[in-house]
């Protein structure tokens, strides 16, 4: 399908007010497109965690936050990501630092048949840094497949020998069977792209089961653990792309091969989800970067726990110079990860998926402390979250949604500091 529209993206950076709202403004919104297909291509921009300034960009000429919002509030403008800036954030809970640098909101003139997108340079991934335990119980154990030749999540990755049309589960990658795209998290073909490209012009998104087509297949990674692989040439324009490369020969390899052999490596330990309710739910990470589908499945299975994944946001991907986050989208109850880890629910499509009612974003900023942000889907969703979310441990500050009073601090949500080595649980209860 071709069309043309406005696209609006949100870069921040961390700052002394850092809110842990990951690339919260930088995902797929498309919210009058609702019916169609959630992999058709689209310019995709990464929010960061939000500083002291917020301009608006058309190109390179300043738009003002007035005629920003006019445009989205009539449909002119699309946000390049799941969420338009709307979104007020709450104070944050300790200015560490007196640094700040300026937050963009870019808008672009796109096609939804294909995109290009801007050159970001990544960084290496940092180690996770030990943390201190709570008195819950230890999250649950994910079985990581192994094959016998002694294969799995810290194995190296066989780079140029396996075929495109092989899912790599040998080597810790999650298949994600039920989006019909071979087990892929997400499918971005480059069929110009060379090796030594700056920048990538053309990108074709997949929305099918791939048959070896050269370009970048993305991949999700088991509970607590991201994905290594992105290459270093991103868009010209602005989208993020990632995962592993599918070659010209038909084979798969890895684009950061300097930094990780492997495919997966965990990430900041500390967070930790405890559903203590008798029905499950799912947790839906944006694919990030790549497509930035909220499609990275933690299922939330009653009475279980659970690793979330955090960053030190400064050594994981970096768009324009600017520090990424993760974001994560919360189901209601009893919406499992295959059906709600996915841009439109077949049966609560404007409750769940890219509608569904609240959103997590973690971030560990440059000082050692990781912001940890609950608030609600309010830009694309008007769906209310039928179970309470309390946040407890070595938070700085309460944050909680409870059913029927709404979020601590205010309507807009909450933001708590974890400090360095320290560690919270998130309790789902009713």
């Amino acid at each position: 399908m071709k069309g043309t529209v406005m696209k609006l993206a949100i870069a921040a950076s961390l700052g002394s007010a850092a809110v842990a709202q990951p690339h919260r403004h930088a995902h797929h919104v498309h919210h009058q497109k609702r019916g169609n297909s959630p992999l058709e291509q689209r310019d995709v921009v990464t929010t960061y965690v939000p500083a002291t300034v917020t301009q608006y960009m058309l190109g390179n000429q300043e738009v003002t936050p007035e005629e920003a919002k006019a445009g989205l509030d009539k449909g002119l403008y699309v946000v390049v990501g799941e969420t338009t800036p709307s979104f007020t954030p709450p104070p944050a809970p300790v200015a560490t630092s007196t640094s700040s640098k300026e937050d963009g909101v870019f808008i672009e003139k796109v096609t939804t048949s294909s995109s290009s997108s801007s050159s970001a340079a990544p960084t290496t991934t940092s180690a996770a840094p030990t943390t201190t335990s709570t008195s819950e119980a230890a999250p649950t154990t994910t079985s990581y497949p192994v094959s016998s030749g002694g294969t799995g999540i810290d194995a190296d990755f066989p780079d140029g020998e396996l075929d495109c049309t092989t899912f790599p589960s040998d080597y810790g990658a999650l298949a994600l069977d039920y989006l019909g795209l071979g087990g892929w998290s997400g499918l971005q073909y480059t069929p110009s792209y060379s090796l030594i490209d700056a920048a990538i012009s053309y990108i074709e998104t997949g929305i099918s089961t791939p048959s070896g087509k050269k370009g970048f297949y993305s991949y999700a990674c088991p509970d607590g653990y991201i994905k290594t692989q992105w290459p270093k040439a991103q868009g010209n324009t602005g989208q993020s792309i990632g995962g592993i490369f599918c070659n010209a020969q038909g084979k798969l390899e890895l684009t950061r091969s300097d930094v990780s052999k492997k495919l997966c490596e965990k990430g900041i330990p500390g967070i930790t989800i405890k559903n203590k309710m008798g029905s499950g739910t799912s947790v839906c990470r944006t694919d990030y970067p790549g497509t930035e589908n909220m499609v990275i499945p933690l299922d939330a299975t009653a009475g279980g726990s659970f690793q979330l994944a955090n960053v030190a946001s400064n050594n994981y991907y970096v768009w324009q110079g600017k520090a990424t986050t993760l974001q994560y989208y919360v189901n209601k109850k009893g919406v499992n990860a295959e059906e709600g880890c996915r841009w439109v629910c077949e049966n609560d499509p404007e409750g769940c998926g890219n509608w569904a009612p609240v959103n997590i974003g973690v971030g560990q900023s440059s000082d050692g402390i990781t912001y940890l942000s609950i608030f609600p889907n309010s830009a694309v969703s008007s769906a209310v979250l039928d179970f309470n979310i309390d946040v407890s441990g070595d938070n700085s500050i309460p944050c909680y949604y409870h059913v029927g009073e709404g979020f601590s601090g205010s309507s807009s949500g909450c933001t708590t500091g974890i400090p360095d080595g320290g560690s919270v649980t998130i309790t789902f209860s009713e």
